[in-house]
Formats: C-alpha cells, sequence, structure tokens
C-alpha cells in the first residue's frame, strides 16, 4: 500500500526473485531466444510491419496561424487511394517500404520478398504484424531468414510502427490536395524518403526488444 516501506531484507530477497526476469530481459523474448536457437549463424532482428492507407479523403492537422485567427484548410471529397506497406527495425532504424494501389496476398508476398533480400542471408528477421487477412492467408510465401510473429487481435497499439502512420499523417501528407492516383503515388514516396534512420527509431522506439548478439 502506498507509504509501506519494507526492511532491506525482503527487498533483497524480492530482488533475488527477480533475477531470473532479468536475466531474460537482457537476451530478449523467449520468441526471439527460440527463433536465435533455431538459427545461431544468423544475428536475429525484431521489425514491426504494417499497411497504411491514404489519398484524397485527405488528413486535417493542425497549423500555426495568428491568435484569434481561423484558418482554412481545402478538404478534398474524391476517393482514390494508396496503400503503403512498411517494415521497420527500431533499434536500427532499418525498413523497407513499397506502394500499391491495393492490399492482398500477391503485394503482401512482394513485400516479403524484399525484406528477404534486403536483409540478406547473415541475418534474420522476426516481423512482428497483425492479422490481417493478407498476414495469414494460405498462399503466403515467407522467405527462409524471416519468422512471422502475429500480434493477438485488435491490439494496434503493440505495433509501433502505428506510431509512424500518425507521424507520417500529420507532417507530410495533411492539408493537401491529390490530383490523382500517380499524385499520391508520389508523394508518398517523397513521404516515406523524408524518414531518416534516427526519426525511425525515435517514432518506434520499443523498450522490450534486445540485441541477441
Amino acid at each position: 500500500s502506498p507509504g509501506l516501506f519494507l526492511p532491506q531484507t525482503t527487498a533483497s530477497a524480492s530482488q533475488e526473485r527477480d533475477a531470473p526476469n532479468a536475466r531474460m530481459e537482457a537476451q530478449g523474448p523467449l520468441f526471439v531466444q527460440h527463433v536465435q536457437e533455431k538459427h545461431p549463424d544468423q544475428r536475429v532482428e525484431v521489425w514491426f510491419q504494417d499497411e497504411a492507407r491514404f489519398g484524397q479523403q485527405g488528413t486535417m492537422t493542425r497549423v500555426w496561424a495568428k491568435r484569434g485567427s481561423r484558418p482554412t484548410q481545402t478538404k478534398q471529397t474524391e476517393y482514390r487511394w494508396v496503400y503503403l506497406f512498411g517494415a521497420v527495425n527500431p533499434l536500427t532504424g532499418d525498413s523497407v517500404a513499397l506502394i500499391a494501389p491495393t492490399v492482398n496476398t500477391f503485394v503482401m508476398n512482394a513485400h516479403l520478398r524484399m525484406i528477404g533480400k534486403h536483409v540478406g542471408c547473415k541475418r534474420h528477421v522476426v516481423l512482428v504484424m497483425d492479422q490481417a487477412g493478407w498476414h495469414v492467408a494460405k498462399a503466403l510465401k515467407v522467405p527462409a531468414n524471416i519468422t512471422l510473429l502475429l500480434l493477438p487481435p485488435y491490439s494496434p497499439e503493440l505495433n509501433p510502427i502505428e506510431r509512424l502512420w500518425h507521424w507520417l499523417r500529420e507532417h507530410q501528407l495533411s492539408n493537401r490536395i491529390y490530383i490523382d492516383y500517380d499524385d499520391l503515388f508520389e508523394s508518398g514516396c517523397r513521404a516515406w524518403n523524408t524518414l531518416t534512420p534516427e526519426r525511425l527509431k525515435t517514432v518506434c522506439a520499443t523498450a522490450w526488444i534486445k540485441r541477441t548478439n
């Protein structure tokens, strides 16, 4: 209870009981440890993957303006969209992304191939993502250097790349008009390419990820 001070001997005993947990935290999550045991010759990294849709409906955000004024922004009401597939390593800021006109297993397979080719044969990625239909489809082809870790249903708060979508919408993709699909495509490319490794490490920071080797 608040204000209760425990004897020093009790605190020491508690620290001893917590020692295995501390060791496990230093080594990384158990799932990652198991993957490392299966792939001892590769460096295991934890990445997060997700997709975001943005388009002509647009995103409104706050702007700087003179106190007391009422700044206006144009709101587009057309219906063209693009989908940004992203995967990020929050420890290093490494990333792989693509833009597509839709989301399905075919495009997801393309993104997985891109990630696998990017990390190469000396690294193995634990790819954390949600259970969207194209993430669990039977036709999904996972490269040999990727192991999927599916999040529980309805838990976007467990995927730090969700914060990245909010950041991009607020800082790069808001208060704008998009002429057509090509304009959306180019805007999405430019928005992603503004992201530096330091920005990705900051926005997607994840406390439970530890370096395994």
